[in-house]
């Protein structure tokens, strides 16, 4: 196991390297200023859209703008608003929220073209259940021009769905479960497996009845639970207002700036930030992935642009404002760089082998058993914090006596300070900071929220790996992969992710490998989507659309 999470982080290096960042950059900024800053009428018109005042009767489509809106945001505004968030912060440090802005706003010009580009070219053939997607785009525009092209565009289309199928697997699907499993066993001592084979029967009841079902239940299930957890958050932030101001500022200028280490927070490099920032936006809003695409395409609408514009809003809703109540949350409440929970009373570093150390220690409070925590040492540099700080993690067992995890370091380690944290990991950090305001209000909100939001994520993501299957496969591979993906949800459960970092990992394997595929896509057609686009809004603004009554 330890040798595939070695590959995992290798294939991870190679994903997210600078210029898959400044390419996302250079796709939002370019098709921002193409469109025009398209996020104005994201913001007006795709609002107006949203509530139905452009539908007609006997438009193609199986569900509403409302509903596929709904559809997509409960696969974005998920997991990756309360644990993504969390993550940036404890790795990246805060000014990783000010990289979540920047691409949450250009990555409304980002969704805009991508599904635009999947409304042009999706199928039809089956009214009830239209297919849409990046691999539809490049099977429209390359299927017909010859052999070679024609194969070309099967390869591409066929990598993009690859890709999919993988993020639908750990991003769509493993991160959630591993989050909620953690966060109840947290809190209620639920074991983590029963937790996964709950949200598997859930999860599983609702897919199989396909797009209509999965739209009717997040249409529902969406504004109920983004309205609860909004309010929560402005409750936190009243109570804390004074403290907004200079955490505003904080994020902006360690955006730019080294941060550091502070208690809990093992400092951060500004590069860090800006990576850390960018991963868990993109993880969490989806912006050039091409997969929120695939359910925009079954709405219903005669105006392929028009359904482009109501994408345009995902990633403000999402990201602009879920994700930037949740960092206020966990910054202006202070948990993310909080002092001990415990102290050590003696410890020692014991060599194991050339490579390798074991720390031994007692801690000197009754911390529950089985309690995940993590000390702070001393050793070689750190590329992350740019500082030699690291992290050891540990199991609290009988008697206050730690179970450390091995060390690999060639000098001896040295703790930085006898403290040892709480490891809250994901939602559990964000849980923690409710919890700060009011005892137990993060035990029942962030752990009812976590659980809507995951099963919201993860019917949807299922829908998404769906229409990849069936791409590849045809239909005869549905009902294997519904029943593979409800499994999966079990096996992220069992034991196989253990920390904060491990789950980072195999979220970005799976954004990683979307991004890399769609981005070739929308560089490709984008220029049909933009000029569809412009005669879109010059209709618009003719006043050619009538609005219904």
């Amino acid at each position: 196991m330890t040798e595939f999470k070695l590959l995992v982080e290798t294939i991870n290096g190679i994903l997210w390297n600078d210029f898959t960042l400044y390419a996302l950059l250079l796709t939002g900024v370019v098709f921002t200023f193409w469109s025009g800053f398209s996020q104005y009428y994201a913001l007006s018109h795709g609002a107006k859209v949203t509530r139905g005042d452009f539908d007609k009767k006997g438009d193609p489509g199986a569900i509403t703008h409302f509903q596929a809106l709904s559809t997509a945001l409960s696969a974005t505004v998920g997991l990756g608003n309360i644990g993504g968030v969390a993550l940036a912060i404890s790795l990246g440090g805060p000014g990783a929220v000010f990289w979540m802005w920047v691409v949450g706003f250009l990555g409304m010009a980002i969704k805009l073209t991508e599904v635009s580009l999947a409304m042009i070219h999706r199928d039809l053939t089956d009214s009830e259940n239209p297919s849409g997607g990046p691999m539809w785009v490049v099977e429209r525009n390359l299927g017909g021009k010859g052999p070679v092209l024609k194969l070309i565009g099967k390869l591409i289309a066929g990598t993009f769905c690859f890709a999919l199928i993988i993020n639908t697997i750990t991003a769509g699907n493993m991160f959630q479960a591993w989050n909620v499993a953690n966060l109840t066993q947290s809190y209620f001592g639920v074991p983590t497996l029963l937790t996964g084979l709950i949200l598997a029967i859930v999860v599983g009841a609702v897919i199989i009845g396909g797009i209509k079902r999965i739209g009717a239940v997040a249409s529902r299930l969406v504004p109920f639970m983004l309205v609860l957890y909004v309010l929560a958050c402005i409750f936190v932030l009243v109570i804390n207002f004074d403290a907004i101001p200079k955490m505003l500022a904080l994020i902006v200028t360690s955006a730019f700036s080294p941060l550091e280490a502070s208690n809990a927070f093992i400092g951060g490099t500004a590069g860090y930030a800006f990576m850390y920032g960018m991963q868990r936006a993109l993880f969490s809003n989806e912006a050039g992935q091409g997969s929120s695409a695939i359910a925009h395409s079954a709405a219903k609408t005669d105006e392929p642009i028009r359904e482009g514009i109501v994408a345009g809003l995902e990633p403000f809703i999402d990201t602009i404002v879920v994700c930037t109540m949740s960092a206020l949350v966990i910054l202006v409440t202070g948990i993310w760089n909080r002092p001990a929970e415990t102290f050590i009373t003696d410890y020692n570093f014991i060599q194991t082998n050339e490579t390798t150390w074991q720390l031994s220690t007692n801690i000197d409070s009754s911390v529950d058993q089985r309690q995940r925590v993590f000390a702070i040492y001393q050793g070689v540099i750190n590329l992350e914090s740019g500082n030699n700080f690291q992290k050891v993690y540990g199991t609290v067992g009988e008697n206050n006596v730690v179970k450390w995890d091995e060390i690999s370091s060639s000098e001896k380690p040295e703790l930085n300070d006898k403290s040892v944290y709480i490891d809250y990991v994901g939602a559990t950090l964000t849980a923690a900071a409710f919890d700060k305001v009011i005892p137990g209000l993060g035990k029942w909100l962030v752990t009812l929220a976590s659980w809507l939001f995951a099963i919201s994520t993860m019917i949807s993501w299922s829908y998404y790996g769906e229409k990849g299957v069936v791409f590849l496969f045809g239909n005869r591979g549905i009902i294997l992969y519904k029943i593979a993906f409800c499994v999966l949800a079990v096996l992220a459960t069992s034991g196989f992710i253990r920390t904060d970092a491990e789950l980072n990992m195999f979220a970005n394997l799976g954004t990683g490998f979307c991004i890399i595929a769609n981005l070739p896509i929308i560089w490709l057609f984008g220029h049909q989507a933009m000029k569809e686009y412009k005669d879109y809004i010059k209709k618009l603004n003719a006043g050619e659309f009538i609005k219904n009554n």
